[in-house]
């Protein structure tokens, strides 16, 4: 399928809540299937609901399938590690497993079979990112905590102080995230929405203007090649592993094989809605095909409408070096 990749400018500050709820705390991803419910919304507002909502929710295999959103700086994106090949072998110097995540064009190095060389590179504590050691910036993010005074007029004037954390992002930095699209129809469309969330936001807060972005790029092609770059090519004639670029809910069609790979599990939740546990970003997953997922409906009994937990799988061809 073809796909989009989008590079988001925030011009400001963005607030994703944990799964915990917590005030204090912010998630460092936008998850796929938050940014599938934003742009679920501005596809309604747009006219296209019933059309979206039938080429992917209601769909095997999606018209249109997500990934989550990841840090991009100047001209590096980041992506979450993919387990069978982080951390290389013979790293002793570089705090490895402290990287959340890398470059992508680096992964495309290491699954090619190049060499690693831990003198070139550092990680940023504050943003959990791998980067070029000898950079004259910090990482493309940091948590912040921003204070707050809510002002209870009926007492007196009295007010309550709280804290919010939120994701402060550096000059030359954001969000990107990449799309599979069946056609150009869709991903005209989808451009649209996204360009029309840059106005009305992503996550928490967007009555202060949290969330907000520009569209910076909006590019069209392979994956593989929007993702490592132009020049990549790691078809070696191996065993595939697939690189979950979103979370993926997998779907009866799916042929996972589960005694292998290198994923890990989180549950997702919301507000009076039923967990669903789903396989986490970064994952590497040995499958006959490519994972497509499911995208659940997760209302609570008696709801008058679908409410959908977006498992759609993005996944990325890598060779597998692991454990048979």
């Amino acid at each position: 399928m073809p796909a989009c990749l989008f590079k988001l400018r925030p011009t400001g500050p963005w607030r994703l809540g944990p799964d915990s709820g917590a005030r204090d705390r912010v998630e460092r991803v936008c998850h796929s299937d938050t940014l599938y419910s934003a742009v679920s919304q501005a596809m309604v507002q747009l006219g296209w609901g019933e059309e979206w909502f039938a080429a992917t929710a209601q769909a095997s295999p999606a018209a249109v399938r997500l990934g989550s959103l990841f840090p991009w700086q100047e001209d590096a994106l980041y992506a979450p590690v993919p387990g069978h090949l982080w951390p290389p072998p013979g790293v002793s110097k570089l705090r490895a497993w402290g990287a959340r995540s890398v470059p992508t064009y680096l992964v495309g190095w290491l699954a090619s079979g190049s060499q690693f060389n831990e003198e070139q590179w550092e990680v940023d504590g504050l943003s959990e990112c791998l980067l070029r050691r000898g950079r004259r910036h910090a990482g493309p993010f940091r948590v912040a905590l921003r204070r707050f005074a809510a002002v209870d007029r009926m007492e007196h004037g009295s007010m309550q102080l709280h804290q919010t954390a939120c994701l402060e992002f550096a000059d030359g930095a954001g969000l990107w995230f990449a799309a599979e699209c069946e056609d150009d129809m869709w991903g005209d469309r989808l451009e649209s929405a996204i360009r029309l969330l840059g106005d009305s936001g992503i996550g928490g807060e967007r009555s202060l203007g949290w969330g907000h972005f520009e569209v910076l790029e909006a590019k069209r092609g392979s994956l593989e090649k929007l993702i490592f770059g132009p020049r990549y090519d790691a078809a070696d004639g191996g065993e595939q592993g697939y690189w979950m670029l979103s979370l993926l809910n997998p779907g009866p069609a799916d042929r996972i094989d589960w005694e292998r790979g290198a994923y890990s599990v989180v549950e997702r939740r919301g507000r009076g809605l039923r967990p669903v546990r789903m396989i986490r970003e970064g994952s590497v997953l040995i499958a006959q095909d490519p994972p497509h997922g499911a995208a659940p409906d997760v209302a609570p009994e008696g709801s008058p409408h679908p409410v959908y937990r977006a498992g759609l799988g993005l996944p990325v061809a890598l060779p597998w070096r692991g454990n048979p």
